[in-house]
């Protein structure tokens, strides 16, 4: 919070506080790229507290989470997926994934903090979520990717949104839709520059595997079908 002084004057690090709520801000779509990039650079040049306040007073400080008012007349939610009540809660590992020249993956049932950061420059990362618990039931994941890339994927029933913008670079959304009731919410921002961001639905190997069989006996079935009917 900036102080009540507005004449006083401002340091680097609360110009630096600022540039980062804003870098945010542009991530999770409340800014477009001009408002971002005129704010950053007023951010730069402000001499006092009174000049940093208003670059960010229509802004949540970093790491909020916004609630948002139910609507009036709004429907009540449909019963949750019992299978997502015991993928939901619980301490989460780092929140943090670097691959510079090189690669990183999150994969198996490791568990999503509320907030994972993931990074690639010249390099490349998986983020695999089909088998994963969660800290909460909102998350923001936000992959930064330059001259990189880092792939996210998703199961089926999972409600994910993305809203990541891309700079000659592509930052795929074709993922984005709502899942099966009680799924925890997804989100998935950042930017890439010189690279992409993708995210995909995917089922695991061992759903694969269990519809191709599933498949092979209604085969089965049929031509066992079709045989008594020749009879």
């Amino acid at each position: 919070m900036m102080s009540e002084l507005p004449d006083m004057r401002a340091s680097d690090a609360e110009r630096e506080r600022v540039a980062e709520a804003l870098r945010e801000a542009v991530a999770e779509g409340r800014l477009t790229m001009e408002e971002f990039e005129e704010r950053l650079e007023a951010a730069y040049k402000a001499r006092t507290h009174g000049e940093l306040e208003p670059l960010v007073r229509d802004l949540p400080a970093p790491g909020a989470v916004v609630s948002l008012t139910k609507p009036a007349g709004a429907t009540a939610p449909a019963p949750s997926d019992p299978s997502w009540a015991g993928r939901i809660g619980g301490p989460a590992g780092g929140t943090v994934a670097v691959g510079v020249l090189g690669g990183f993956q999150r994969r198996g049932t490791w568990t999503v903090p509320r907030r994972f950061t993931a990074f690639a420059f010249w390099g490349g990362g998986e983020i695999d979520l089909r088998e994963a618990r969660f800290e909460d039931d909102e998350i923001v994941i936000r992959c930064f990717a330059v001259m990189g890339g880092v792939q996210v994927i998703v199961p089926p029933d999972l409600d994910v949104h993305v809203g990541g913008i891309g700079i000659m670079g592509g930052f795929d959304d074709k993922a984005s839709g709502p899942g099966t009731p009680g799924s925890p919410r997804v989100r998935v921002t950042g930017f890439a520059f010189w690279g992409g961001v993708g995210v995909d639905r995917k089922v695991t190997r061992e759903e694969r595997q269990r519809l191709r069989e599933e498949r092979r006996e209604q085969r089965r079935l049929d031509r066992e079908e079709r045989g008594k009917s020749l009879e």
